[in-house]
């Protein structure tokens, strides 16, 4: 077989890692290299976004170490059964590349991931093994995110909380028996327990951080997973489920949904075709209600249709509408945790509403200074000068609220 060049297996490993989802950069520490000699920076929000000449955001280098893989996981490209081309980066050249591209202003980051070669243990020792090369070597001060895996050494896990500014392990699929079905090679029971492990030393570094600033830091981005929308037959609702047991159970800082998409030489298990990519964004606005909005997954899929939520309108509207006797919401009296289940009104406006109503009774031009429109959020409100009087009991409200989808025109004017 011919040797492949750098570049090729760049174009090979960048395009094999675009299927991982879980790679946001938010989350960490501020953390510079001016007093250090090296290079890089980080901002407390991850990275710092920067951009170049023609306008495009630059991000993160999110590349596979290898797309060999010993696992043969049905929903995934990179299985061992599968015939794609097949690449692998050496320690140095994944470290020669970051460096490269940070140099000239295209990256703020590394996103690594991989295939499992030999054996867990081995393939998690390269992984470490970059981003301390970056960290101790070059005194890399930008974002690192490194993919990890639960069958691998504990103290290899513990290594790379050292040098990662983020860690992910994902779970892919929502019940045990579908990871036992699309990934046998994979144990839910092992994934849940080393999330709890990485939680457990996320946590204990940062009380050792109270205590001392010279302690070590640990993963300060927190740690995440992905599950994998579509590609057994679980519904929305034992996706949310699985998502707020993560959450409150092993300290998980997020979990990222990516729709299935099909892969060439499918196992026939898998469906033919993706799911609608809405389901991906109505699951996203679901998570949010979960973390920022106080909601239960119970009220958020109190009126899902066969365990999936409504795709023509947002879950948070869509519990409104279910729940109607408790509107409309006076924004002059109503705590916080009511004034985050008005349809239209997110957590800035409501601390905006907040601060702003101890100096006065607010008519609706002021939430409409406040929040830039009020258009969603008329019908549910009250506000000194506004009443929505029978607006609630209209039989149509629900199509009122639905935006109409219309074809987009490719040229338009």
């Amino acid at each position: 077989m011919a040797q492949l060049d750098r570049s090729q297996k760049l174009e090979i490993l960048a395009d094999a890692a675009k299927y991982d989802a879980s790679c946001a950069s938010s989350g960490s520490v501020k953390r510079g290299s001016s007093k250090t000699g090296g290079i890089g920076s980080t901002t407390g929000m991850g990275i710092c976004h920067s951009y170049a000449p023609d306008g495009r955001c630059i991000s993160l280098l999110k590349i596979l170490l290898t797309n060999y893989c010993m696992f043969d996981c049905h929903y995934c490209i990179n299985r061992s059964s599968s015939g794609v081309r097949r690449a692998a980066f050496t320690v140095d050249e994944v470290v020669d590349l970051t460096l490269d591209f940070y140099k000239r202003n295209y990256i703020e980051g590394l996103f690594l991931s991989s295939g499992i070669i030999r054996s867990p243990d081995y393939t998690m020792e390269l992984l470490v093994q970059v981003a301390k090369k970056l960290r101790i070597e070059h005194k890399f001060g930008g974002y690192i995110h490194l993919k990890t895996i639960p069958e691998a050494d504990p103290d290899l896990l513990a290594d790379a909380g050292l040098y990662a500014d983020r860690l992910s392990i994902n779970i892919e699929l929502p019940s045990d028996a579908a990871i036992e079905e699309f990934a046998p090679e994979k144990s839910g029971p092992l994934i849940r327990k080393t999330m709890a492990d990485l939680s457990g030393r996320i946590t204990e570094a940062k009380v050792e951080r109270r205590k001392s600033r010279k302690a070590p830091l640990f993963a300060p981005g927190g740690h995440s997973t992905q599950m994998i929308v579509g590609a057994d037959a679980s519904d929305d609702a034992a996706i949310l489920q699985t998502s707020s047991k993560l959450y409150t159970g092993v300290g998980l800082k997020r979990v990222y949904y990516s729709a299935f998409s099909p892969i060439p030489d499918a196992s026939k298990r898998l469906p033919l075709a993706a799911p609608p990519l809405m389901r991906e964004h109505r699951l996203y606005q679901a998570d949010w209600m979960l973390r920022f909005y106080g909601f239960s997954v119970g009220e958020i899929l109190g009126g899902a249709q066969g365990g999936h939520l409504d795709l023509e309108v947002d879950p948070k509207l869509a519990w409104a509408l279910m729940n109607r006797d408790q509107f409309p919401v006076d924004l002059n009296r109503a705590p916080r945790e009511m004034l985050l289940r008005v349809p239209g009104l997110g957590t800035k406006g409501v601390g905006a509403i907040l601060r702003a109503r101890r100096f006065g009774r607010l008519r609706l031009a002021d939430v409409e200074r406040l929040c830039r429109s009020t258009k969603k959020m008329r019908a549910w409100i009250i506000a000194a000068d506004w009443q929505p009087g029978r607006w609630l009991d209209g039989a149509n409200l629900r199509s009122q609220m639905v935006r109409p989808a219309r074809q987009m025109e490719l040229f338009a004017a």
